[in-house]
């Protein structure tokens, strides 16, 4: 929460009048944020990338926004630490930069998913596997309640160990506890139409293909952006992804 504070206060600064204050420091990183879609598309995009700015910016990482897949070459993607999907879905990519995503990974470069990016390509089993599991489906939004599983990743460690909040739901195509390192879980007692029984992994990370991968399946309302505690664990999974934080991120 602090550090979604900091960021707030850098943007003011940024845009006082006159800009007379001296520049916030240089990022430490640079982060590639991903929204296109080529199927269902969410409102809270833009809320989402605002949001991402603000707090990236508030831990010294730049974020470069864009739904242009042309980007996904080797060139265009150079110099990130971390790739970010926000609510990307179908295909949004062709062979050729489906190709280059793979190097970059291979490379040692991080990755992000955030709710629909669940949602991909269901021809490209590579990045099914780098998000941990394909999106299934999920009930009406409603209330329910989150367990914090794992305490000692940034993504969790500001946050309560059991967490109400508002959001889709998802159910995934498989569990992927075997693969990753299941940070929140989803008590699905807690709300109506759950299908994936007593263990519901919905944030989760893993060493994949060289890179560290973190996705989390909530982000479906604009009103999670403003939230402080979902801020700080978007900003964990963004600051582990870029190799700025430290994590056991083994199956067990």
């Amino acid at each position: 929460m602090r550090l979604w504070r900091a960021g707030i206060l850098v943007l003011v600064a940024i845009t006082a009048a006159g800009c007379t204050a001296d520049p916030p420091p240089s990022p430490v990183a640079s982060l590639l944020l991903f929204t296109k879609t080529a199927g269902y598309r969410h409102d809270s995009i833009a809320d989402g990338i605002a949001a991402l700015t603000v707090v990236a910016a508030g831990a010294r990482l730049r974020v470069d926004a864009t739904e242009d897949a042309s980007v996904f070459t080797d060139e265009g993607l150079h110099g990130y630490a971390a790739l970010v999907f926000l609510d990307t879905t179908g295909a949004v990519l062709d062979a050729d930069q489906r190709a280059a995503m793979e190097r970059y990974v291979h490379g040692g470069g991080g990755f992000v998913g955030i709710h629909a990016a669940a949602d991909g390509d269901p021809a490209w089993p590579w990045y099914a596997a780098l998000i941990g599991a394909g999106f299934r489906g999920h009930p009406p939004l409603q209330a329910g309640r989150l367990e914090v599983v794992d305490r000692a990743h940034p993504v969790t460690a500001d946050l309560p160990g059991t967490w109400e909040r508002t959001d889709e739901w998802y159910d995934f195509t498989t569990n992927p506890r075997d693969h990753v390192r299941v940070l929140v879980t989803v008590d699905e007692s807690s709300y109506d139409g759950g299908q994936m029984g007593a263990d519901h992994p919905l944030a989760w990370c893993q060493e994949f293909d060289g890179a560290r991968a973190f996705y989390t399946a909530m982000g479906h309302t604009s009103e999670s952006f403003q939230e402080p505690a979902f801020l700080a664990h978007l900003l964990g999974g963004l600051r582990w992804a870029a190799g700025l934080a430290a994590a056991d991120c083994a199956a067990r």
